[in-house]
C-alpha cells in the first residue's frame, strides 16, 4: 500500500533533466535533494522487454526515490499522439500495456498511473470514441486496482485534437466510466498549466472538483516555465489544495533552459 506522505514536490524526469540518459535521472533528482520522480511512459513500445522494466526499476529503486506517477503508453508523443485510450485502431497497444504498467507498479510502490485520453480521430464518431475511451478507462482500472492503483485522467492544452479541456470535461469522462462500469478508483489529474492555458478558471475547478483531485502537476503560463517565470499564482493554488486536505505529491513539469533547473525552489523546501 502507498505510504502516508506530507505533500512535497515531485521531478518529472521525462520533461526535466534531459540532458541525461533517462536512466540517470532519478539519481539527478535524489542528488537535488527530491524524494520523489515521476515519468511519461519511459519505453519506445507498450510491452518493454523485462531487461527494459528491470532496468528503469532498479535505477529508481538505486536513487533512493519513489515512483509517483507513470503514465500509460500514449503512443508517438513527440509526434503529437496524446495518449491510446480512446483511440480504435490502438486499443490492443493500450490493453497490452496494462499489465506492463502494473507490474511496474508493484515493484516500484507507484499507484498513480495517467491515461492519456487520446486525439480525436478523423475516421471515428465522437460518440464511439468516447465509449471506446470510457470502456478502456474501466479496464486500466481494473488492471491497477489489483494494487490498489488509481487511474489518472488529465485536460491537455497544446494539442487541438485532444477533446479534454477543462477539468469538468474530465470529471465528465470518470463519471460516465463509474456509471457505465462500475470503476471508481480514477481521478484528476489537476495540472493547472494545463487549465490555465485552456481558460478554464483555476480557482472555480479547485472549488468544484476538489475532492476528486488524484494527482498534481504545475508549470507557469506563458511559457511552461519553472514557477515564477510566469502569471499563475501557484503558490496560492498549491497552499489551497493543502488547506483543503490534498495529502499527494506535486509534480514539476515544466521547461527551463537554466542551469540548475530547480534553483527557484530552496533545498529545504524540496
Amino acid at each position: 500500500m502507498a505510504e502516508a506522505i506530507t505533500p512535497t514536490w515531485t521531478v518529472n524526469c521525462s520533461i526535466l533533466l534531459t540532458n541525461l540518459p533517462l536512466l540517470e535521472r532519478p539519481a539527478a533528482a535524489a542528488a537535488a535533494g527530491f524524494r520523489g520522480v515521476e515519468f511519461w511512459w519511459p519505453f519506445a513500445t507498450p510491452t518493454p522487454a523485462h531487461e527494459e522494466v528491470d532496468a528503469f526499476v532498479g535505477a529508481i529503486e538505486a536513487a533512493g526515490v519513489r515512483l509517483t506517477g507513470l503514465n500509460f503508453d500514449a503512443g508517438n508523443m513527440p509526434g503529437g499522439d496524446r495518449g491510446l485510450v480512446s483511440w480504435p485502431s490502438r486499443s490492443a497497444d493500450l490493453r497490452a500495456n496494462l499489465d506492463v504498467v502494473t507490474t511496474i507498479g508493484e515493484r516500484t510502490g507507484c499507484r498513480a498511473f495517467n491515461a492519456l485520453y487520446g486525439n480525436r480521430q478523423e475516421d471515428q464518431t465522437p460518440e464511439a470514441q468516447d465509449e471506446l475511451g470510457a470502456y478502456n478507462l474501466a479496464l486500466a482500472a481494473r488492471a491497477v486496482g489489483r494494487i490498489g492503483g488509481t487511474v489518472l485522467v488529465e485536460p491537455v492544452s497544446g494539442a487541438p485534437a485532444y477533446p479534454l479541456k477543462t477539468a469538468a470535461d474530465a470529471i465528465a469522462v470518470l463519471d460516465r466510466v463509474a456509471s457505465e462500469h462500475g470503476e471508481t478508483n480514477l481521478g484528476l489529474l489537476f495540472d493547472v498549466y494545463h487549465l490555465a492555458v485552456n481558460g478554464d478558471d483555476v480557482d472555480a475547478a479547485l472549488a468544484a472538483h476538489r475532492d476528486r483531485v488524484a494527482h498534481v502537476q504545475v508549470a507557469d503560463a506563458p511559457g511552461r516555465g519553472e514557477p515564477g517565470t510566469g502569471d499563475l499564482p501557484i503558490d496560492r493554488w498549491v497552499e489551497d489544495l493543502r488547506a483543503g486536505g490534498y495529502d499527494g505529491w506535486v509534480g514539476l513539469e515544466y521547461k527551463t533552459a537554466a542551469a540548475d533547473p530547480f534553483v527557484w525552489l530552496p533545498a529545504s523546501e524540496r
